[in-house]
């Protein structure tokens, strides 16, 4: 059985979320890829970027197995072996990180993944290290297009405590864990791209 996964939506998204990357990533460094899924971003990633090093993970076995195929199949000495890691759990099995990056979770997830993100990211990244989010989000309290209505209608069909979040929502849990306004970068398909530092700074495109 072939143990690389594949999810439509990387091929889509992965080159627009690696303009922005470009633009916020350090040179140099650890990357901590949290709810890595398939690993074709972390991959794709990886490649362009060498001289970082990039630390996937994923709660799930099957996620896991994917990653690490992907990776031996392209042959990348600069992704370390997956991470079994839970977003929501207490303790994360990392002891630093120079970037963090979620694409995808946040909606895909019960609110505690997020609450502990922010969480585990203030004790992880050191002062200016960039919290990458990617995903849909409403603002102001109202989905930004129709299909995002059909879409949280969809992930709370899944489970109902998943959802498209209030972006507001998100950066008020970032400002209780010592993170500033995020620069927010609105991304195709009516998604968003946003960017989180610590301690408190002013963002470009505060909320």
């Amino acid at each position: 059985m072939e143990p690389r996964q594949t999810a439509p939506a990387v091929a889509r998204n992965r080159d627009a979320i690696l303009a922005v990357l470009r633009g916020v990533l350090p040179r140099k460094g650890l990357v901590l890829e949290i709810a890595s899924g398939t690993g074709e971003h972390a991959v794709h990633f990886a490649q362009n970027f060498p001289d970082l090093t990039f630390q996937p993970s994923d709660p799930d076995l099957f996620a896991r197995k994917s990653i690490a195929a992907w990776t031996e199949a392209e042959q990348l000495n600069n992704v370390a072996p997956p991470l079994a890691l839970d977003a929501s759990a207490p303790d994360w099995p990392v002891a630093r990180a120079d970037a963090i990056v979620c694409i995808n979770m946040v909606h895909i997830s019960p609110w505690a993944a997020t609450l502990g993100l922010f969480a585990q990211a203030r004790r992880l990244l050191p002062e200016g290290a960039p919290l990458y989010l990617y995903g849909a989000y409403k603002r102001g309290g109202a989905h930004t297009a129709p299909s995002n209505v059909a879409f949280d209608a969809w992930l709370r069909a899944q489970n109902p405590a998943y959802g498209v979040r209030d972006l507001e929502a998100v950066a008020d849990v970032a400002a209780q864990n010592g993170f500033g306004s995020p620069e927010i970068v609105e991304m195709p398909a009516n998604n968003f791209s946003l960017i989180f530092r610590p301690p408190c700074q002013a963002a470009q495109n505060p909320v």
